[in-house]
């Protein structure tokens, strides 16, 4: 790992909406579409759940933190020093890959104006640069 205090991981495909969509967002929908083996299912199911009762969810501190009107493009990061929660993402980034989703990891100083922040994560505006398209 970098020296960077965020990490994310996420798509490198655009989202309808214009953002690259993180490895979470990913993997629901796949499990929506029902597209989840048995045993993807069950790990899907049980680390969301782990997820949930071990951390805050931002939306439970500020209901409009991904409000497309308020925040429109805002996205989370982990803290690097989150290890616990960045070492359960690579199951789900075994799950995208067998169904094709690629996903990249971004470590940053300076993801964007933070909007949200507790002990294990930020959630962010980009910064302007971030939402334009690739070369």
């Amino acid at each position: 790992m970098g020296n960077a205090p965020y990490v994310r991981f996420q798509g490198t495909e655009r989202h309808p909406r214009g953002h690259f969509p993180g490895v979470f967002v990913l993997a629901n929908e796949l499990a929506r579409q029902g597209r989840l083996t048995r045993e993807q299912y069950r790990f899907w199911r049980a680390n969301n759940d782990w997820y949930d009762a071990n951390y805050p969810n931002p939306t439970d501190v500020d209901p409009d933190v991904y409000d497309r009107e308020i925040h429109p493009g805002a996205v989370a990061w982990f803290k690097s020093s989150s290890l616990d929660l960045i070492g359960r993402v690579d199951g789900y980034l075994k799950i995208l890959a067998a169904h094709g989703v690629d996903c990249r990891r971004l470590e940053s100083s300076s993801p964007g104006r933070v909007i949200y922040e507790d002990a294990y994560q930020v959630v962010v505006m980009p910064h302007e640069e971030a939402n334009l398209p690739e070369p």
